[in-house]
């Protein structure tokens, strides 16, 4: 017996501790969830993309493919014989906007368009800021009729707000001649007035959207920095350019923005105030151009290759601006 050794196994030598035995269950999960995030950090890049893949299909099959189709047109030699499918469509390259590009009222046009685009952001921007301001200082039943008289402006459909600015300034059975004594004179003859008489018609329709937006981006604006800034005799319009504008920048670049593709491509309140375009083609914009090339002259491929430079330079507008904000340090 007493030469006998007998090997006792201590609990520290026995027991599974963490490194082994029972923690193997709990190293085992750690592994699994160090190797998720493994993953994870190895793909980061994807998760957006697969919550927006829905909407990118809806927005494929909504957008990219009729751009397609248009730039696809505009190659072509597309009359109405070819839409009947009585001739074979011709394939003309970029002959369509080579005619475009060498048509001096095309030019004019776009110029005109240009000229009204800016104009009318700038009064939309301006009448619903204002407005917008005005709501902070007024009490809650005008605030609330204000609302109510903006948001009918916003709902009207522009068809039916175009034909009621028409019969207001129309020159026989208007109320705005007679309350202004201006007998029957056409406010849509001259070139200058009926581009002045759509641009109203256009804001009016116009401000609501900017308006609200920028009343809900006041209202979150913390009340103390305004209360300081009025304590230290700042003026309504020094709050807004150095209190107000600044901190809402971000909302005005997303109305300033929608304002320009809007207003770039108006085409109801044109055709509806002036007749279609004017007398003579007076008041003719892009969108209003390509119709007539396209519908009234059936010149299909012309008026895609009008669509087509519209995009473009909406586009361009939209990313230079977006450029030159992010110059300037603004997040986007």
């Amino acid at each position: 017996m007493s030469g006998t050794t007998t090997a006792v196994a201590s609990p520290s030598a026995t027991a599974p501790g963490p490194e082994d035995g029972g923690g193997g269950r709990g190293r085992g999960r750690g592994g699994r969830r160090e190797r998720r995030g493994a993953a994870a950090r190895r793909h980061p890049r994807w998760t957006p993309w697969l919550y927006l893949l829905p909407a990118l299909v809806v927005i494929g099959g909504l957008l990219v493919y009729p751009i397609y189709q248009l730039g696809l047109i505009s190659l072509f030699d597309y009359t109405q014989a070819q839409a009947s499918g009585g001739e074979p469509a011709e394939f003309l390259g970029f002959a369509n906007y080579s005619e475009l590009l060498g048509d001096s009222q095309f030019w004019d046009v776009l110029l005109a368009t240009v000229v009204f685009a800016a104009a009318c952001v700038v009064g939309t921007l301006v009448v619903g800021c204002s407005l917008a301001v005005l709501l902070t200082r007024v009490r809650a039943v005008p605030r609330l009729a204000l609302m109510l008289a903006a948001l009918g402006a916003w709902a009207t459909p522009a068809i039916t707000g175009s034909t009621v600015w028409v019969f207001l300034f129309d020159p026989d059975f208007g109320p705005v001649n007679r309350i202004l004594g201006l007998g029957d004179h056409s406010w849509t003859y001259e070139r200058m007035s009926a581009f002045a008489l759509v641009f109203f018609e256009v804001v009016w329709c116009s401000f609501p959207l900017v308006m609200v937006t920028t009343y809900a981006g006041i209202r979150a604006i913390p009340a103390e920095v305004l209360e300081a800034a009025s304590l230290d005799g700042a003026s309504v319009f020094r709050i807004w350019r150095s209190v107000m504008a600044p901190m809402l920048r971000p909302i005005l670049i997303v109305v300033t923005i929608q304002s320009i593709i809007w207003d770039f491509k108006v085409f109801t309140q044109i055709y509806v105030m002036t007749g279609g375009g004017g007398i003579a083609g007076q008041n003719l914009v892009l969108n209003v151009y390509a119709y007539q090339k396209a519908f009234s002259s059936s010149q299909y491929g012309l008026g895609s290759a009008i669509g087509i430079v519209m995009l473009l330079i909406l586009l361009g507008v939209t990313l230079v601006y977006l450029r030159l904000l992010r110059r300037n340090g603004e997040e986007l």
